[in-house]
């Protein structure tokens, strides 16, 4: 039984932190659950217009499991087939699941950050009170100045929400979806570890997926 949870417990094993990535929803085909899908063969599908964030995404989840193939490898010479010829070509070639990802949107925020007093501290240089008075305006300010006061300043965030879909090719229909939002992207590679390792998390949380 194992052997079926291997598609997603590897992924599990990411080490990337997800803390800036987060579910927003998600839903499941009630009849299916993964324990039910022998998954031997699936296809990994990004699908972005830029074909260099296409690849990176795809052998980013690749790269985890032996049975993930990127859908570059096998689809991009059968761009003017219909879905249909498609689907026969994955068929064709064993598969028995896919997933995808797909960017839903984009979207900037501005916040403004507001800035921290940490109060005047009226010690002495050996740390004993004595006030501030008899050293001199330069003594003092170069004292106390650092620490003082922090401004506020405007910061500007982006969020991305994914949505990413679980399919099952022998049943030729969706089995899982879910959209996540992540924030303060650096890294792609690290952000498509935090969406799968959010994706995980929340399948493990509706029993599409066995505990830990």
């Amino acid at each position: 039984m194992k052997k079926y949870f291997v598609l997603f417990f590897a992924i599990a094993a990411f080490s990337s932190c997800g803390s800036n990535t987060s579910i927003v929803n998600s839903w499941r085909d009630p009849d299916v659950t993964i324990t039910q899908e022998q998954f031997k063969k699936v296809l990994v599908v990004a699908l972005v217009k830029d074909e260099a964030s296409r690849r990176i995404t795809e052998n980013r989840i690749a790269a985890s499991s032996p049975i993930f193939k990127t859908s570059y490898q096998y689809l991009n010479a059968t761009s003017q087939l219909t879905q249909e010829q498609k689907l026969k070509v994955l068929q064709d070639e064993n598969f028995d699941g896919v997933i995808s990802m797909r960017l839903v949107s984009k979207e900037k925020e501005v916040n403004y950050v507001p800035g921290t007093y940490t109060g005047m501290y009226y010690g002495g240089f050996d740390g004993m009170y004595t006030g501030m008075y008899g050293y001199g305006f330069g003594n003092w300010y170069g004292m106390y100045s650092p620490n003082f006061y922090d401004p506020g300043y405007y910061q500007e965030t982006t969020s991305y929400m994914v949505e990413t879909n679980v399919f099952s090719l022998k049943q030729n229909k969706l089995i899982w979806t879910g959209t996540t939002e992540s924030q303060y992207v650096t890294d792609l590679g690290q952000t498509v570890d935090a969406i799968m390792q959010a994706v995980v998390k929340e399948m493990r949380k509706d029993g599409s997926l066995p505990p830990k």
